[in-house]
Order: structure tokens, then C-alpha cells, then sequence
């Protein structure tokens, strides 16, 4: 039989054995090496403890707090290393913290706004001022360019064939007909020194009483600077009915004369700069004439028997 303990042996015994309390769990903290380097995905695993905070759970060596200080020491340094690829590539700080380069900006928004609002204005200037100034010089070079006008001499006329006679017309009333032949020459001068002109009229007519007999068209050409041309028109009437115009003519009458009027008007253009600068000049010629049918020299023109408006 088991000899049963007294009480006083087991109140002996109850101070004396230590208190047993059920076993905590033990956690490991990874954290990566001090000599651990970019792409380098190695750690080394260090065992660390975490006991509760009651002080009667604490381990009896003081090594706890030293062994945390190294693992975050290590852990900064790792991540610094790792980006940087090298040891002590960056300057640090006073705390130890790496130095960044910052990119300070070089001013305010609105000073980059008024900055670029000013160069436009003066884009602008430029081109203003540019404008104006191409501007005045090609006033002044049209200014200068006006005074050369075209000089036209009238030469002569020959007229080959005038006749006059009876007929109908399209609508088969009777009536005086008068058929007309002739070629018209005249002189042009370009005096402009700096730019030829081109040269063009109106139809050039016959007129009798305000009905137009025979009529021809000067082809337009080019002249050059300080150049002279003779140019000749030839003018056709064929059977252009008179009506009551033609009562004062007389068919049979072998000493008869015509009276007729030759009008037409010259246009010179002259490209000084271009299209951009034009001179433009025109002349109405008008030249009252006295024909003979039954003479065929060309009529010579006198200085003063044609007017030029």
C-alpha cells in the first residue's frame, strides 16, 4: 500500500516546485542578409522569438533588444543597397538617410503663361511690322512705276474696198449697205525702264452715224522694257445695212466722200513685283476721218488728228 503524504509534506513541496504553464508558440522574422544584392532573392532565416510582454515569460539573457536593432539596421540597408546596385555608390545625410536628387522647377505657372503670352505677341509684331513694311515698299514701288505710260503713235489707215450700195437686210427691209476693207498700223513705245507691259484692246471700229461699219481686234502680246512696236489691225464690214443713216449717201455719185470715225481704246499691264505689284494704264483713241472711195492711199495721220483720253 502507498503511504499516504501528510500535509505538511505537501504544503513543503508546493513553493518549492516551479509553476508550469502550457508552452507558447515560437515565430520566426524573416528578413533578408547585409551582403544580399540586386537580383539576389536569397535570405538568411533568423530565428527571433516573440515571447509575451509579462516579464515573467521574458527570456533571462538581454540580448532582445540589440538583436532587434541589427535585423532593422539590416533590413534598411538592404532595401538602400538593392536599389542602388552598389555599396556606398550614394551620399547620405546626417541621419544616414541617401541623398535623392530633386528637380526643382523654374518658376510658377503663370510666370510659363505670361512668358509664352509674350512671345506671341511678338511673333505677332514681327509679323506685323513685316507686312507693313512690304506693304510701304510696294506702294512706293508702284508709286514710282505709274508715271511709265505706254506711247501711241497712230501711223495709217488704207482702205481697199468701200462700197456702197442697196440691199435688205436679215428681215427683208430694203435699205442702204456699205462694205468696208481696210488695215489700221500704229507705233508703241514702253518707256518703263524696269518692267514690260502686255498689251490689249477693245474692238477697233468704223463708225457712221453711231452704227459701227467695220471692226477688227488687236492681238494681245508682251513688250518688253524700253522697246518699240508697230502693230496693224485689219478691219471688216461686209454689207452692214444703214437704214435711215445712210439717206445722205448717194449710190451713183462718183465724187462722194464718207465721213467715218475711228474709236478704240489701248490697255497696258505692266507686273512690276509680280502679281502682287501691277501698273495698269488704258487710252481711248478717237480719230474722225474723211474717206474716199475712189482713192486707195493710205490716209497718214497728222499729230493732232486723233485724241487720246
Amino acid at each position: 500500500m502507498l503511504s499516504a503524504k501528510s500535509e505538511s509534506d505537501i504544503t513543503s513541496l508546493a513553493p518549492s516546485s516551479p509553476s508550469r504553464s502550457p508552452k507558447r508558440p515560437v515565430y520566426y522574422v524573416q528578413s533578408p542578409s547585409r551582403d544580399s544584392h540586386d537580383g539576389d532573392k536569397s535570405s538568411s532565416m533568423q530565428a527571433t522569438p516573440i515571447y509575451n510582454n509579462s516579464p515573467m515569460e521574458s527570456p533571462s539573457h538581454p540580448s532582445f533588444g540589440r538583436h532587434s536593432r541589427n535585423s532593422s539596421a539590416s533590413r534598411f540597408s538592404g532595401i538602400f543597397r538593392s536599389s542602388s546596385g552598389r555599396k556606398g555608390s550614394r551620399k547620405r545625410n546626417d541621419k544616414g538617410w541617401p541623398e535623392c536628387n530633386v528637380i526643382m522647377e523654374e518658376g510658377a505657372y503663370d510666370d510659363l503663361q505670361d512668358k509664352a503670352f509674350t512671345r506671341r505677341c511678338q511673333a505677332m509684331i514681327a509679323l506685323f511690322s513685316f507686312v507693313l513694311l512690304f506693304t510701304t515698299f510696294c506702294l512706293i514701288i508702284w508709286g514710282a512705276s505709274r508715271p511709265f505710260k505706254a506711247e501711241i503713235t497712230m501711223k495709217s489707215l488704207a482702205v481697199n474696198n468701200l462700197y456702197i450700195g442697196e440691199g435688205s437686210d436679215s428681215t427683208g427691209v430694203v435699205t442702204k449697205m456699205l462694205t468696208v476693207n481696210g488695215s489700221l498700223r500704229m507705233n508703241i513705245y514702253n518707256p518703263a525702264t524696269l518692267f514690260g507691259i502686255h498689251v490689249s484692246s477693245n474692238p477697233v471700229s468704223l463708225i457712221y452715224s453711231e452704227i459701227t461699219v467695220a471692226s477688227g481686234q488687236l492681238k494681245k502680246y508682251y513688250q518688253p522694257r524700253k522697246s518699240r512696236r508697230t502693230v496693224s489691225v485689219n478691219l471688216e464690214g461686209t454689207k452692214v445695212p444703214l437704214y435711215g443713216a445712210g439717206s445722205s449717201l448717194s449710190v451713183s455719185s462718183n465724187d462722194r466722200v464718207v465721213p467715218l470715225t475711228l474709236k478704240f481704246q489701248i490697255r497696258t499691264r505692266g507686273d512690276v513685283v509680280g502679281k502682287l505689284v501691277r501698273v495698269k494704264h488704258q487710252k481711248q483713241i478717237s480719230c474722225p476721218l474723211v474717206i474716199d472711195p475712189s482713192s486707195t492711199k493710205p490716209i497718214k495721220f497728222k499729230k493732232n488728228s486723233c485724241t487720246f483720253e
